[in-house]
């Protein structure tokens, strides 16, 4: 297969009558499956809504099952579900019959998906789910089929035709039926007050669930590895801690009391001040009242708090104002919320 040097989007095969416009052929298949589920929006109605019900009340999980191509729907369909506040998660029609039908119960409901409804897998187990007294969701094409009549709900994902010009591979069909089941997860989400924290409890290793879930204590440095002079320290000592600890800072306390922050700004704007530093102690050049965060709150908002002072560095404070910690940039780009 040789690709036009003319600028075209044509692609030459062999043995082809003439040149295929991939371009052409890619918006032509977006164009069948746009006008599919614009149909399928203009379809929802009650029915839709009595199956949101159906979810909303199950005392169980919702199983979603498919075989084929609509296996691999069913399967993402099943984890949207999850991931959204609905637990579910995915059977193979083929291997419920052969002893996975034993996951489902009766406070369970079964979502099948299967564009001709006749899928012989669906219609072995359907009887037996039912007989437990599971209701089922089926998503079909066909509203006469044998699985949408045993269904408590059909939901109609009928397609006029397929994106494949032979009008046989599932395209359109699939991409309905896979967005009939993301229409389900999000109005169940919606219903329930699904929110950013609860998705990021089910994300924990994604950048939203790090971003909600991760607190100051989390990344704080504590103990020995947090900069400390006293108030009678002199400008090298403080240098010295400054140096050995790589946090371009040392706190400044007065017993168990922090009385400041002396960074390496404050030592550039003394030695511009004084010049000649080497009598004088920390006091001279370090900053009172430092910026600092308490350790529970969300190392986002120390994050925030650190740029919009323009600091580096963060003290981290409990609520009788006992230093506990310190924050570097450095601390949050390493857990990965910035």
């Amino acid at each position: 297969m040789n690709t036009s040097d003319n600028g075209t989007s044509n692609v030459y095969v062999p043995g082809a009558s003439g040149p295929v416009d991939v371009i052409d052929s890619a918006r032509s298949t977006l164009a069948v499956e746009i006008e599919a589920l614009k149909a399928l929006s203009g379809r929802l109605d009650r029915t839709f809504v009595r199956a949101v019900d159906i979810l909303l009340a199950c005392p169980g999980r919702v199983v979603v099952s498919g075989i084929g191509k609509s296996g691999h729907i069913a399967r993402k369909v099943a984890a949207t579900f999850a991931s959204t506040g609905t637990p579910a998660f995915f059977v193979h029609a083929a291997e419920a019959v052969h002893g996975d039908l034993g996951m489902i119960t009766a406070n369970d409901v079964l979502v099948t998906i299967s564009y001709s409804g006749t899928t012989a897998e669906l219609l072995t187990i359907v009887p037996v789910v039912k007989r437990l007294g599971s209701p089922l969701i089926a998503i079909t094409g066909n509203a006469d089929s044998e699985l949408a009549q045993l269904a408590d709900v059909h939901l109609d994902a009928s397609v006029p035709q397929e994106a494949c010009p032979l009008n046989l591979a599932p395209t359109a069909s699939t991409t309905t039926a896979l967005a009939l089941g993301d229409a389900l997860a999000v109005a169940c989400l919606e219903a329930r007050g699904f929110g950013p924290e609860d998705f990021a409890r089910s994300h924990p290793g994604g950048a939203l669930g790090r971003r909600l879930l991760t607190h100051v204590s989390d990344v704080m440095r504590t103990g020995k590895d947090v900069p400390i002079v006293p108030i009678t320290a002199s400008v090298t000592e403080a240098l010295v801690e400054i140096t050995r600890k790589s946090m371009g800072m040392t706190v400044v306390v007065d017993g168990d009391r922090v009385v400041g922050i002396f960074t390496d700004g404050d030592l550039r704007r003394l030695i511009e001040r004084e010049g000649d530093i080497r009598n004088l102690t920390v006091v001279a050049g370090m900053t009172r009242n430092p910026l600092h965060i308490g350790p529970d709150a969300l190392a986002t908002e120390a994050a925030a708090r650190m740029d919009d002072n323009r600091k580096n560095q963060l003290l981290v404070l409990d609520a009788t104002g006992r230093l506990v910690g310190a924050l570097h940039t450095h601390d949050l780009m390493a857990a990965k919320v910035l």
